[in-house]
């Protein structure tokens, strides 16, 4: 019996100091160890304080910044992106911050985020990523072998041919809208109405990919948008305790609301699913939106090397529906969005953009072609993504010691890649940077700048936003058909406080003067 005590207590203690080994080389250690290769390199950043690096002060800085309204022509970087923005004026431009006990440097020059993105098997995403483990999922948050067989059997969804097929219901969402706009002014006896065009641009979007995604099925759609909604509110709240090692297991109210969220995600997707699974046994066409041809190409996938792993499973499925949903609802959102305030205030380039629309369309219904050749409206896009770029921060982590520029990269070292500050950079973009100047763009993007690599609005390399061609095809169509039937401007009451939450939104609102033209 002594000696079974005695084997127990001596395994406990081996057990302890592993344990007690591992945690001071994770909280000390290894930070200082990393800490001392970058300083050797000649970057700067405060010193690792335990732990919680950073943290308190980054939250600090945003708090106060988060509050204010700024004016059009300020330094929006400052605005959006407050603590990196200090600690690259204080540091230098390769700089570093600590979140909790891992470093992670910021980089804004073009050449070397080039290098990063273009090399995705040497920079994933980081993990645990908390917006992808419970909200997106799926491609974005995929790596290597796995990515590129879900890359490849999504690309059929997104084909050009089947994004024209896709313009009708894009419509009819649109349509939704302008209708609701249209009874608010008539019953306000045909006077300019206020509007806060930010929740119907939210809900137009949840109505675009609900329909582009699920067709017949998008009131179920909808209710899935409006719950990854409010679980992407929870992560936000939660994000400051997430370096805390198995914080999100802690049976918080917050927690177990996450928890039954994702169950009732699951349970709806799954539904889906599996009547749209039954739908093609019976032989019923369900081709026409993106799960039925995301679930068309991967039973091909399936049948053409006779093995059910070449496929997605139900779960893989699932992610990517998740995913559409996540990006293309946020990144669409928050394009119109920035488009309208921004011709609100630039009556010159609205007046523009509306005369280009009725050369094109008149008042008739705007058609696929006709919305990809219109060139003014593109410039205007392309200028908003510049400035009001929807994600302006990615992240990622090289999966083994790596060069990049003049810098090495052990693993433990994150990158920041500032695609806000790479799109408001003087040196780049002028003197200009901070105004609303769409001409920039008149002969494409490669001309916009001497320098190439400089407008990235979503990212770059393989791992490019593949659902960008179908965002810029909803705002076209929705701008497009507003144009068509309102002129719209800024109130006294509007205030312009734009914030990256995810993508980049507006604090206050976004009321507008909106007219029946």
């Amino acid at each position: 019996m002594n000696l079974v005590s005695s084997i127990l207590i001596s395994f406990l203690v081996l057990v302890s100091i592993t344990f007690a080994v591992k945690l001071l080389n994770w909280v000390w250690l290894r930070p200082k160890k990393l800490e001392k290769f970058l300083r050797k390199q000649g970057l700067d950043g405060n010193p690792y304080r335990l732990l919680i690096g950073d943290r308190n002060d980054l939250i600090k800085v945003i708090k106060s910044e988060k509050s204010k309204s700024i004016q059009f022509s300020d330094d929006l970087p400052s605005h959006i992106l407050p603590y990196y923005k200090q600690i690259i004026h204080k540091y230098g431009e390769n700089s570093f911050i600590w979140f909790g006990p891992s470093p992670r440097l910021n980089i804004t020059d073009p050449q070397m985020i080039k290098e990063i993105l273009s090399e995705p098997e040497l920079f994933h995403k980081p993990l645990p990523d908390p917006i992808g483990e419970t909200v997106a999922g799926g491609l974005l948050y995929l790596e290597d072998e796995k990515w590129a067989k879900h890359r490849r059997l999504i690309n059929p969804a997104l084909h050009l041919q089947k994004l024209k097929n896709m313009t009708r219901v894009i419509r009819l969402s649109c349509s939704n809208v302008t209708d609701k706009w249209e009874a608010l002014v008539s019953s306000n006896n045909g006077k300019p109405q206020e509007i806060d065009v930010w929740p119907y641009f939210e809900d137009l979007s949840g109505d675009m990919i609900s329909r582009i995604g699920f067709g017949s099925s998008h009131e179920q759609g909808r209710r899935i948008f409006e719950l990854q909604k409010e679980q992407l509110k929870l992560v936000l709240q939660l994000m400051q305790f997430l370096f805390i090692p198995g914080f999100r297991h802690i049976p918080t109210k917050s927690n177990r609301r996450m928890k039954s969220i994702s169950n009732e995600l699951q349970s709806l997707l799954k539904g889906v699913i599996n009547q749209r699974e039954k739908a093609m046994e019976r032989g019923e066409a369900v081709n026409d939106d993106l799960l039925g041809i995301l679930m068309e190409s991967n039973i091909r996938e399936i049948q053409e090397h006779g093995n059910k792993n070449m496929g997605m499973s139900m779960e893989d499925v699932i992610e990517e529906c998740k995913l559409f949903y996540f990006a293309g609802s946020e990144t669409t959102s928050s394009l119109l969005l920035w488009t309208m305030v921004m011709l609100s205030k630039h009556q010159d380039w609205q007046t523009r953009a509306r005369e280009e629309v009725l050369q094109f369309f008149g008042k008739n219904e705007p058609t696929f072609d006709g919305l990809n050749r219109l060139k003014i409206v593109t410039m205007i896009l392309h200028e908003v993504l510049r400035l009001y770029t929807p994600v302006p921060l990615l992240v990622r982590s090289p999966t083994k010691k790596v060069k990049v520029g003049n810098l090495t990269l052990p693993v433990g070292v994150d990158v920041f890649l500032q695609i806000g500050l790479l799109h408001h950079d003087q040196k780049i973009w002028g003197e200009d940077v901070n105004e609303f100047k769409p001409e920039r763009f008149s002969e494409g993007i490669s001309n916009a700048t001497k320098v190439q690599f400089s407008f990235i609005p979503f990212s770059s390399g393989p791992r490019i936003c593949i659902g960008q061609h179908l965002a810029m095809i909803e705002v076209k169509m929705a701008l497009a058909m507003i144009l068509q039937k309102f002129s719209f401007e800024l109130p006294p009451s509007y205030l312009h406080a734009p914030f990256s939450i995810i993508t980049l939104q507006p604090q206050y609102g976004a009321p507008l003067l909106v007219h029946k033209f």
